[in-house]
């Protein structure tokens, strides 16, 4: 009777993955208290600005952002045939599309109602860009690989090169994120820590997914 033995990529992937399930969840956790117990909570219909814009980080580390990572190892993580890891991947990216819809209008909300300029940071040009492109690879993807498809030959040449895109769009919400958290770092403190330990657990969450997906696994 054969023995599987397991390659060390494997062993590599395999604590990525669990890695990253940890960081995700911890930076959610962090988030939650940041926008809760020091941002008072959120309320995308409220009369005060702040509560408004808490809607923005909220959605977009939860959703947008968690969202798309897991979406991204759903091929590592989901022991199922490839067709349904392909409409589970699809469809964590489309609700991750949709809450990042709501981010973005949070903010744009919040800018409104606070009278402050729209698209002036780095970290608000960085966000158009990454939504944008992600939009139009959701699309890409969807009329590519699952309706109407391409022709399997196209399929095949076109996949590295949506695997690549993908993980450098996922790699840009981080690098946005990371933005979005330095311009509300304040004076040192309780708040300003869990700030920055959130940046800090999207920054690992961001390099367990890299290495889960970049590294073959032999029974994926």
């Amino acid at each position: 009777m054969a023995l599987f033995v397991r390659s060390p990529a494997d062993i590599v992937v395999s604590y990525a993955t669990m890695a990253a399930h940890v960081f995700a969840l911890t930076a959610a956790i962090l988030m939650l208290v940041w926008v809760l117990h020091f941002g008072g909570g959120v309320n995308l219909h409220s009369d005060n600005p702040d509560l408004v814009f808490n809607v923005h980080p909220l959605v977009m580390c939860l959703g947008f952002i968690i969202f798309i990572g897991e979406g991204v190892m759903v091929y590592k993580t989901v022991r199922l045939e490839k067709k349904v890891q392909k409409f589970i991947h699809m469809m964590l990216h489309l609700v991750a599309l949709t809450l990042g819809i709501l981010g973005v209008y949070a903010a744009f909300k919040y800018h409104k109602e606070s009278e402050a300029p729209d698209m002036v940071s780095l970290h608000s040009w960085l966000g158009m860009c990454t939504i944008c492109l992600f939009g139009l690879q959701w699309l890409f993807a969807f009329f590519f690989f699952w309706f109407p498809r391409a022709p399997l030959r196209t399929r095949d040449m076109m996949s590295p090169l949506h695997a690549s895109a993908g993980l450098a769009i996922f790699l840009m919400t981080i690098c946005t994120a990371e933005t979005g958290l330095m311009e509300k770092s304040g004076l040192p403190g309780s708040e300003t820590r869990v700030i920055n330990f959130t940046g800090l657990f999207l920054l690992l969450f961001g390099i367990a997914v890299s290495i889960s997906v970049g590294l073959p696994r032999a029974f994926s």
